[in-house]
């Protein structure tokens, strides 16, 4: 979680883990990036939720994680944010065990972690990357969604390109 986070117990992780099933999600997104040689990347983003007057268990969790930012948006809510490969994997893996309703999002989404984590994607062969394309597919299947901005049939296109 960083040089400055807290050891978390069990305890504490089970706790963060409920937070993260009942108020929390997980983003898979590709974003366009013109400083890179695809024109995009893949970004990781945890998000917890709480009402904006109750927002100390989102301030406690930023303290232990040592990580993340937390926002108060205009619709009364506060958010905490965590990107990047290696810290979205570490609060996975501690969670991992205490998740409930959430577990395929976070099975799918630790594969793609350890694969993206320790390898360039220009690396990857064909077979790979159509396999991060199926489990980024099966993330957002499993999500609640809103819009998505590939189709799944464009997100096997661009990845396996």
């Amino acid at each position: 979680m960083g040089s400055h986070s807290k050891i978390l117990n069990q305890l504490d992780w089970a706790y963060i883990a409920g937070f993260f099933d009942g108020d929390g999600s997980l983003i898979v997104q590709i974003k366009n990036r013109r400083d890179t040689t695809l024109g995009w990347r893949i970004m990781f983003t945890i998000c917890f939720y709480q009402d904006t007057t109750h927002k100390k268990p989102l301030q406690w969790m930023q303290k232990m994680f040592a990580i993340g930012y937390i926002s108060d948006r205009n619709d009364g809510i506060t958010e905490l944010r965590v990107n990047g490969y290696s810290q979205v994997k570490r609060i996975l893996e501690g969670m991992q065990p205490h998740i409930r309703f959430k577990q395929k999002q976070v099975a799918y989404a630790l594969a793609m972690l350890n694969v993206l984590e320790n390898h360039k994607f220009s690396t990857l062969s064909i077979d790979m990357r159509k396999q991060l394309a199926l489990q980024f597919n099966e993330i957002r299947e499993a999500n609640y969604k809103s819009k998505n901005k590939y189709s799944p049939e464009e997100v096997i296109t661009l990845l396996t390109r």
